[in-house]
């Protein structure tokens, strides 16, 4: 018999056990789906994220896998092993471990072509999502849906947890306007019509992008999504049970820093730096020219639920494969430290656009718009346009009302758990 002191430890060790470990796609690819690759020539659309319950990468447990042939690997941002910096165009390269040839879908090329393509029967997706509409990878899978579909390719999605819950629905939708970048490079932060927090898992997004027409020129994808198996929408990634917390992109080295990533990237639309090239990209926030105090004094007057903010002074500084040439390296800045204290009520949107608010008026014409990478990110020159304008954010807020109705009920046709 367990005494009643040891079942008491027991239960505060090891919740995550107790509720049972949440499989991947990819571990049941293995375990109950292999035939949708057996036999077949592979390409994969895959980063460092694609990890195993055993730890193993996806890419080498498929190359090793006599029942099978991995013949094409297709690199995201950041890169197939995730380690390019943000923004950093990737080149076609062989990769080192597996002799497979790689080919960039972040640069010039975004989608797979007809000779990147000829050797695969079946293209695989499998990238760790963050549940929010600016993260390129969610526009890196329609175009290789697009892609799959043009050529009778069979599609796989083996989906992943949503880390931040996939009930999360908040934000600003993109205006069709702002679908495309000037230039020959499609901007992927923005590539579909979904809120900012989208509360999707890339399973749920992939069946929601098919089934809509969604696709270019309403091709439709021969789709599969293996599903995950005791995943529920209300869970953060650290209930689930996985063992390892990959960092999905090199500056969300956290599930904090996700947590807030869903506001605070709004600040790369601005002339402030959202905290790259720090310990804590995306929750450190500040320039030169602000009074970190003043800041976190007005912010703390809101109330907002679930959160406080802490005067900070930072330095960013370039950091290998993480954050090269940062805004303002090298230069003291004053901020806010956010500090989530209960991540069930948080609202990062809303947060984000209260200290949008509210460092534009504190600091005026200091703080400057990077006017189309802020549209963008919004999805809608409305944000800037009210705050410009002096509207206060609590009536900023209540604008994303339509926009998030309209897409819950699109939403809720392909949710799979």
């Amino acid at each position: 018999m367990i005494r009643p002191r040891l079942l008491f430890l027991i239960l505060c060790l090891a919740p995550a056990t107790l509720v049972g470990q949440v499989k991947t796609g990819a571990d049941l690819l293995f375990e109950k789906q292999f035939k949708l690759i057996e036999g077949k020539r592979v390409g994969l659309v895959t980063n460092h994220s694609a990890l195993l319950s055993n730890g193993k990468h996806l890419v080498d447990a498929i190359h090793k896998d006599k029942r099978t042939k991995l013949v094409a690997l297709f690199g995201p941002e950041h890169g197939v092993r995730g380690d390019a910096p943000a923004g950093a165009k990737i080149s076609n390269e062989v990769d080192p471990r597996t002799g497979v040839p790689v080919y960039s879908l972040y640069g010039p090329i975004s989608k797979p072509t007809d000779e990147m393509l000829k050797d695969v029967d079946v293209l695989l997706f499998d990238i760790q999502d963050v549940g929010v509409r600016f993260y390129t990878y969610i526009g890196t899978l329609s175009l290789a849906m697009e892609a799959a579909a043009e050529h009778k390719i069979p599609f796989v999605v083996l989906d992943r947890p949503n880390p931040i819950r996939g009930t999360w629905v908040e934000g600003f939708n993109r205006d069709d306007s702002l679908r495309f970048r000037d230039g020959p490079v499609p901007y992927l932060a923005g590539w579909q019509p979904v809120v900012i927090a989208e509360g999707m898992t890339v399973g749920e997004l992939a069946t929601t992008y098919n089934n809509e027409g969604w696709l270019t020129n309403g091709v439709k994808a021969s789709l599969t999504v293996v599903k995950m198996e005791k995943w529920k929408r209300t869970m953060w990634y650290d209930q689930t049970g996985l063992k390892v917390w990959v960092a999905p992109s090199p500056n969300l080295p956290t599930l904090a820093s996700c947590v807030v990533y869903p506001g605070t990237c709004l600040f790369e639309g601005v002339n402030i730096s959202e905290g790259r090239g720090t310990e804590r990209p995306f929750e450190n926030i500040g320039a030169p020219f602000i009074d970190g105090l003043k800041w976190a004094n007005m912010l703390n007057e809101y109330k907002l639920k679930g959160v406080k903010f802490k005067p900070v002074e930072f330095t960013p500084r370039s950091i290998e494969h993480v954050a090269m040439n940062p805004k303002y390296e090298g230069e003291k800045c004053g901020g806010v430290l956010i500090k989530v204290t209960d991540r069930e009520v948080y609202e990062p949107v809303k947060v984000g656009v209260y200290m949008l608010a509210s460092v534009k008026e504190l600091f005026g014409d200091k703080v400057r718009w990077r006017q189309s990478k802020i549209n963008r990110l919004s999805g809608t020159p409305k944000l800037t346009e009210a705050i410009d304008a002096g509207v206060p954010p609590e009536k900023i807020v209540p604008m994303w009302k339509d926009d998030v109705d309209k897409f819950k009920k699109v939403r809720s046709k392909h949710l799979l758990y």
